[in-house]
């Protein structure tokens, strides 16, 4: 297994290459950066706007730009962000860790509720349940994530002035939460996180669910599942280590797209939501023309697309034993 990810990291290379050139040659082809707007300041120097584009390398061809860039990349330095005058990764990393909470609840709730009503579509197939839950989940294959979550935060004000409780809605954190404990820290985030999180996964569970419940019924109707229960083999392992067990594979092959699809389908929740996530900060970078910090978020959806394949390898030959890499 350690090979086969170091064949894969090396594999991986060129396409890292050709991207962080792609990522700078776009940005670059932008119109001004990031001291024009310091150009049309009267307050400032020539002499002011000299130092600066020394500071921030602007000075310099493009070429060495991107060199002296990539070098820094690998090793580890991401820049300098030019609107905090402060390492990129001290500044995007709380963004990136809150991001990640986000989708981790995100994550949870999504199988939590797609893999029990998959299930249950398949093995009650036509029943009342599975008819509501089919009707529901096409309406809200629908509706793009920013209107559910305008339409959540809608009712959530609805329901405070209704039952005057006090909802989290916005935000991360509470008033005061410097102030609680540890446990009180956790139950507060987590709070915050809850609705979020449901907002982003509805539109992922109405699709999955639904695939999970075909795959579901074709293996239900497959010899070996006739096998196992002619051979007396309990109803709960039929349907969960048999049929389960293949119709997921699937859904684990595509593991590796998840996690960049995840951080984007979760930045318009966050904006919605003034969750202090990767997507606000990105917003404001490119409005700023913050090259490298741009730049950084950029490249982050290609790092994890290698980290969603090597965790999908490893869960496809813990879900198919039939699978082995050499």
């Amino acid at each position: 297994m350690v090979t086969f990810l170091f064949r894969r990291l090396l594999n991986l290379l060129p396409t890292f290459l050709l991207a962080t050139v792609l990522v700078f040659s776009i940005i670059q082809l932008a119109p001004g950066d990031f001291l024009t707007p310091a150009k049309l300041n009267p307050g400032i120097s020539e002499q002011q706007l000299r130092n600066l584009a020394e500071q921030f390398g602007l000075n310099k061809p493009v070429w060495q730009q991107y060199f002296q860039w990539l070098w820094n990349l690998l090793h580890g330095n991401l820049g300098l962000s030019f609107s905090y005058t402060q390492p990129v990764l001290d500044v995007a990393w709380p963004r990136v860790v809150n991001s990640f909470k986000l989708v981790l609840v995100n994550l949870v709730l999504f199988y939590a509720i797609s893999i029990p009503l998959g299930v249950y579509g398949a093995v009650r197939q036509y029943s009342f349940g599975d008819r509501i839950s089919g009707v529901v989940f096409y309406f809200l294959l629908g509706f793009p994530s920013f209107f559910l979550a305008l339409l959540t935060i809608f009712g959530i004000l609805k329901f405070r002035q209704a039952t005057g409780l006090n909802v989290p809605m916005i935000g991360m954190t509470s008033d005061g939460y410097d102030s609680l404990g540890l446990l009180g820290k956790f139950w507060d985030t987590l709070k915050h996180l809850l609705i979020p999180g449901l907002v982003a996964a509805v539109g992922g569970v109405a699709g999955f669910t639904r695939v999970l419940r075909g795959q579901m019924l074709e293996h239900l109707r497959s010899d070996f599942v006739r096998t196992a229960r002619s051979k007396g083999v309990p109803e709960f392992w039929v349907i969960y280590r048999h049929t389960f067990r293949n119709a997921i594979i699937p859904f684990v092959a595509g593991i590796g797209g998840l996690l960049p699809g995840l951080i984007g389908g979760a930045g318009f929740v966050e904006v919605v939501f003034s969750y202090p996530g990767i997507t606000p900060m990105l917003l404001d970078a490119i409005g700023a023309q913050d090259f490298y910090l741009v730049a950084a978020f950029s490249i982050l959806p290609m790092v994890l697309l290698f980290l969603g394949n090597a965790i999908s390898d490893i869960l496809l030959a813990v879900a198919d034993p039939r699978i082995r890499f050499n």
